[in-house]
């Protein structure tokens, strides 16, 4: 009986650790794959000194680090603070501007590219509408 429950454990605790690597924060990187911030699964977004420096709530606000409204992001479309639709997510990952303008695209490997395909950084498993406020709509600039 006892080996049975140090079986179990050893199987809970593999079990937590396969889905802990799941559930970190995702690191942001720029086109040389160099760090320089870390977005949360809870939304916070922060630099690469580990500061906080925005938030994406889960009812879609954006907010800087003095908590201060910057946007929201609906149905992969972004809007700014007067309710201006800024841009938009294709499915396909292409980033536009309000005025439908190619600005880029996120690939499902989290490449993220200008509307020339150049690489402009890298964001793996980040949603797409925020990585879409990062790199193209400069929320947290």
């Amino acid at each position: 009986m006892k080996s049975f429950r140090l079986y179990i454990i050893a199987i809970v605790l593999g079990i937590m650790a396969c889905t802990a690597t799941g559930i970190q924060a995702q690191t942001l990187r720029d086109a040389n794959y160099h760090n320089i911030g870390r977005i949360s699964p809870n939304g916070v977004v922060r630099d690469n000194n580990q500061r906080s420096i925005g938030f994406f709530e889960s009812n879609g606000n954006v907010r800087d680090k003095n908590n201060k409204t910057l946007g929201h992001v609906k149905n992969l479309t972004i809007y700014n603070v007067n309710n201006t639709r800024l841009g938009y997510i294709n499915t396909d990952g292409t980033v536009r501007n309000g005025e439908s303008k190619v600005l880029g695209h996120i690939d499902k490997s989290g490449k993220v590219t200008d509307a020339n395909y150049k690489v402009i950084g890298y964001a793996q498993g980040v949603p797409y509408e925020w990585v879409a406020c990062y790199f193209f709509f400069g929320f947290f600039n």
